[in-house]
Parts: C-alpha cells; structure tokens; sequence
C-alpha cells in the first residue's frame, strides 16, 4: 500500500517567492531513496499575510518512508532548513 507524507509550512506573503525559489533549487536527496515516488509542494490562499503551503512526497509504503528518514540521506535534505518562528517561516 502507499503511503503519502506531508509537511505544513506557514510562510510570510512577502516571502513566497523567496521559499518558493529555494524548494525548486534546493537538492532533495530523494531521488534513488528505496520506495520514493514522487514529491510535490502546494500552495494555498494568502490569509492575514501567510500563505499556507503543504509538501507531499508519496512513496511505496510506509516501511519505505520510515527507512528513509532514518538514512543518511534524510539528514543531508534536511540541513539548513529556514527558520521556524512562531509556526511561521522566514
């Protein structure tokens, strides 16, 4: 069975594009892990200056996610993450 996970961010108007520019240059570490499907990140409405944003990576199973997470790999895409505020990132 699949398995889909996501990730909430809270993003500053003023910021969007910045956050959005990183996820399309930033190196995912993704591709080759065992099990990896497909990621994608999608952006909500602005309300009161944040725009909701939701990444979803699906993979082959759960097994497969939780395997990855505990990999090398994991560690390396997850390093220099922006700064969490608040619930929102800047």
């Amino acid at each position: 069975m699949r398995y889909n996970a996501m990730n909430n961010f809270q993003i500053a108007a003023d910021q969007a594009e910045p956050f959005q520019e990183r996820w399309r240059r930033r190196r995912s570490y993704l591709q080759g892990a065992r099990g990896f499907e497909s990621c994608h990140l999608l952006r909500g409405e602005s309300h009161d200056g944040v725009i909701h944003y939701v990444s979803h990576s699906t993979w082959a199973s759960h097994d497969a996610f939780l395997a990855w997470t505990d990999s090398e790999s994991f560690v390396q895409a997850h390093r220099g993450e922006p700064l969490l505020i608040s619930g929102h990132i800047f």
